[in-house]
């Protein structure tokens, strides 16, 4: 298969060059753009367009470059999808839905992940490479067609979204295109695990979108042992890049924490957590860590949970505790984990 071939990662006008279509026949490229959107991936379903020039163009060129293996699904809505890449490299993607039936989309950005986090099984499992921006958005599409319209997107399943940035902004200029999908950027969330130099990329280059940073906890050298990330960008330093881009972008980043019983959650880590916060336009969210095979950590209960959401709350701070979705399918955050072919490795297991 030759991926420059492919067009899932392409815009209109990218299409218009790549089949050197002249000025008359310039719309057979936002026709072709528009199919793909709904997630038509077959020429031959393209119906506005001559059966002949279908026929040329699947001789030619593929819609998409990657499909879905196997798909599960929890029994309170969580959908995962395990799809092959071309490579013979696997993802995982995730269809979440909340209590008032909203729909999002979580899609990964890279086959594994380098960034190491202790708790997350998809950083148990090392790094392949980086996805391109259509088999990103091909995660979208297939999502949308087995579960109808889909309400949001967030950046949060495999890998880390800041160190495929540029993958990351194209696949955001294709599904928000209004050519085609038209997807509100209002209704898309990054989460990275704390690359400074990405932050001030966002903040300075754009696209314009939600911010959520994987904090985990406020003390430097406990955040060092559970995310290695903490020895290049430190507290201090993702601190100045997250208040950098609230100041230039007039928004509000979400803060992260994933809450592993007897490990970051006594009153001290609550004191620490919200010197962190001091001063920044945030909010915060807590996430009871989920179990994932071989990980040395523990689920703390929820009345643990609540003790410390309430103990941050007296401060004033705004916060939400995530309710875990797609446990029975190792769909939740922190447990995706697919990177081969299921004939190459049964390995299934990110962030969410």
């Amino acid at each position: 298969m030759k991926m420059e071939n492919t067009l899932s990662g392409m815009l209109p006008e990218e299409i218009r060059a790549l089949m050197s279509l002249d000025a008359a026949e310039s719309f057979r490229s936002r026709q072709i753009f528009r199919w793909i959107s709904k997630g038509v991936f077959d020429f031959s379903d393209m119906t506005n367009i001559p059966l002949k020039q279908r026929e040329q163009m699947a001789c030619e060129y593929t819609v998409c470059s990657s499909f879905p293996r196997k798909t599960l699904q929890d029994p309170d809505g969580t959908m995962k999808i395990q799809m092959d890449l071309h490579d013979g490299t696997a993802v995982e993607t995730v269809l979440l839905v909340d209590s008032e039936g909203r729909k999002t989309a979580c899609v990964s950005c890279q086959a594994g992940c380098p960034m190491g986090c202790a708790f997350c099984k998809t950083g148990s499992l090392g790094f392949n490479r980086n996805l391109m921006p259509g088999e990103i958005v091909e995660q979208f599409l297939c999502l949308e067609k087995k579960a109808g319209k889909l309400d949001n997107i967030v950046f949060m399943g495999m890998g880390e979204p800041l160190l495929n940035l540029e993958a990351i902004r194209k696949t955001i200029a294709i599904l928000t295109s209004p050519e085609g999908r038209g997807l509100s950027r209002r209704r898309i969330t990054v989460s990275t695990a704390g690359i400074c130099s990405g932050i001030y990329d966002l903040a300075d280059n754009g696209p314009d979108i939600r911010l959520a940073v994987s904090l985990t906890t406020g003390d430097s050298a406990l955040r060092e042992k559970l995310m290695p990330v903490e020895k290049t960008n430190p507290l201090p330093e993702l601190k100045k890049a997250l208040a950098y881009f609230c100041k230039k972008t007039g928004g509000r980043v979400t803060l992260e924490a994933v809450l592993l019983k007897g490990v970051n959650m006594t009153e001290e880590h609550a004191d620490k957590l919200r010197d962190f916060c001091r001063g920044l336009n945030s909010n915060i969210n807590l996430i009871p860590w989920n179990p994932a095979e071989g990980l040395p950590f523990s689920r703390p209960s929820p009345a643990e949970t609540k003790t410390f959401a309430d103990s941050l709350r007296k401060s004033g701070l705004n916060v939400t505790v995530r309710h875990p979705r797609g446990r029975s399918i190792s769909g939740a955050c922190g447990q995706l984990g697919r990177t081969k072919n299921a004939e190459e490795s049964g390995k299934t297991g990110g962030r969410d």
